[in-house]
């Protein structure tokens, strides 16, 4: 249990009960960007997300840092935060976010355990949006956590009508790659498939965090031999059978009672799929 003071004074700051799966070299750079942000009065706490919020961290995990700025300095703090950064010591690497679609995250790389940490800063009310059980780490007497008690956090689950009315097209598309001979573009096709349809769509169906194929070898193990059908090298054959074997999967994870099934579209796109790559027609 420890406490973290700041150069401001009349400020009630939370103790700190680190998860038991925290590795030491972890927890050493994150007392570190407690002692260094801390310092700053424009930022109000520090919350952790990710495999910290669950207690199931390992050595390979990152640092997942949610930075609640007071909001009337939100735009200085986002013009700035490089350098608040680059405060911390050791590191070897920093940039934004917005390649995941995330402007107000920082991604930074330390040494010398090579720790990735993932800032994003947020101005406090919009840390109430949440994916994960936010645990705070540090606070200016209670303002962060009564934030996060204010909403209930909620990980986007996926739409299983939203998916219907797409995957048939997409698994046109899929055909068309594999019959012009675009393997390449076919094999990441299948990735985007895995990710964003198969994966979620067994994770959710089991009541888990539908969360791509982020540890599905472990949440999953009977489906992650399927899925590991769809894993197949850039050629003719083994391209044609993976997409096989996610429309077939599809149709075992699609729940027709709660959708409405586009048969016109499945029909016509199964036809494509056998006439331009099977040599069968109807």
């Amino acid at each position: 249990m420890k406490h973290y003071p700041t150069a401001a004074t009349g400020l009630v700051l939370s103790s700190i009960s680190f998860p038991s799966s925290l590795p030491a070299t972890h927890q050493q750079l994150l007392e570190q960007i407690i002692r260094v942000f801390s310092t700053d009065p424009r930022v109000v706490g520090i919350g952790a997300s990710g495999s910290y919020a669950s207690n199931s961290m390992d050595k390979y995990s990152d640092l997942d840092l949610v930075i609640a700025i007071e909001p009337a300095f939100f735009e200085q703090v986002m013009a700035e935060r490089l350098s608040l950064v680059d405060k911390i010591d050791g590191k070897v690497a920093a940039f934004t976010g917005e390649h995941v679609g995330e402007p107000r995250l920082i991604i930074a790389l330390y040494e010398p355990h090579a720790l990735h940490v993932d800032y994003k800063f947020v101005a406090l009310p919009d840390a109430a949006l949440r994916v994960d059980d936010t645990q705070v780490i540090w606070q200016r007497g209670q303002r962060l956590s009564a934030v996060l008690a204010s909403t209930a956090f909620a990980y986007p689950q996926p739409e299983q009508q939203w998916i219907e009315d797409r995957f048939w097209t997409w698994v046109h598309y899929g055909t068309t790659k594999v019959a012009r001979g675009e393997y390449f573009e076919a094999v990441e096709f299948l990735s985007f498939l895995r990710s964003t349809v198969l994966s979620p769509l067994a994770l959710q169906k089991q009541g888990l965090t539908p969360s791509g194929v982020r540890k599905i070898e472990q949440r999953l193990p009977d489906f992650t031999r399927q899925l590991s059908l769809t894993v197949v090298s850039p050629e003719k054959a083994p391209l044609i059978a993976a997409l096989q074997q996610c429309i077939d999967l599809y149709l075992g994870l699609r729940q027709p009672s709660q959708i409405t099934v586009n048969t016109q579209a499945e029909k016509l796109c199964i036809d494509y799929f056998n006439a331009e790559l099977l040599g069968q027609s109807t």
